[in-house]
């Protein structure tokens, strides 16, 4: 169990100490260097048989085991969210050689799928750095970029909800299409890449990464997968069998 006592502030010179980190803290931060303390957790991609599960109900998930993440507030930008609406991420992985596939699953008793006025879309994404070395997790930094895997509710629901319409439409018999308001996308998750906060962009190319969830009974349950081999080295996180990726 963790103990914390109260700490109290002796003399003068320990006050100038505070203050002296604290100041280079807002310097290195002006100058675009993340300040990180964090405890690292391992997430091990267990390898598999035949193709790897693409639906979160899947029982081959079930043999998985997984791993839990903390999750924290958001406030070294705005708009700043202190107090994070889900608690912790549980994450599964499995790859078959030639394909990777993320289970990812948390807590949520609102199911917001739709872009309306003062409400943000579920969501929930996958960053990994574009070099062997580490970036910052907060969406990377100047020359340490990350390739960001972002997962949206309500592209999911489009994509849902038009594979209902045309297996209804097939159903009545192959009734012509009429005009379509639901956007066709290649996927439900989006492929970015990051160098900073304010500085996603999407990749000109998309449907590498797919997605998949369902929303049941307060829990979003989110596969994201991904081929093995990369067609845009530069712009794509490196993934192999054997590789520790940071």
């Amino acid at each position: 169990m963790a103990r914390f006592e109260r700490m109290r502030v002796r003399s003068p010179l320990l006050m100038a100490m505070f203050s002296v980190l604290f100041v280079g803290a807002l310097v290195l931060g002006w100058l675009g260097i993340p300040i990180v303390s964090s405890e690292g957790m391992f997430i091990r991609s267990h390898l598999v048989a035949g193709e790897i599960p693409a639906a979160p109900e899947d029982p081959a998930w079930d043999t998985i085991p997984p791993v839990t993440l903390p999750l924290s507030g958001q406030v070294i930008t705005r708009p700043v969210w202190p107090e994070p609406s889900a608690r912790a991420l549980v994450v599964r992985s499995v790859h078959n050689g030639t394909d990777i596939a993320f289970l990812l699953e948390w807590q949520d008793n609102t199911k917001n799928d739709r872009l309306t006025p003062g409400t943000f879309r579920d969501g929930v994404a996958v960053g990994l750095p574009l070099g062997d070395a580490p970036a910052f997790f907060c969406m990377g930094q100047l020359d340490h970029y990350i390739n960001i895997w972002h997962w949206k509710a309500d592209w999911q629901s489009d994509i849902d909800r038009r594979a209902a319409r045309a297996a209804e439409r097939k159903s009545e018999g192959g009734e012509v299409r009429r005009f379509e308001v639901i956007p066709r996308r290649a996927s439900s998750v989006e492929d970015l890449i990051g160098g900073g906060f304010s500085t996603l962009t999407s990749k000109q190319t998309q449907g590498r990464v797919q997605g998949k969830a369902t929303w049941k009974d307060g829990l979003w349950r989110v596969v994201v997968r991904r081929p093995f081999a990369s067609t845009d080295p530069e712009n794509e996180a490196r993934l192999e069998p054997g590789r520790l990726q940071t």
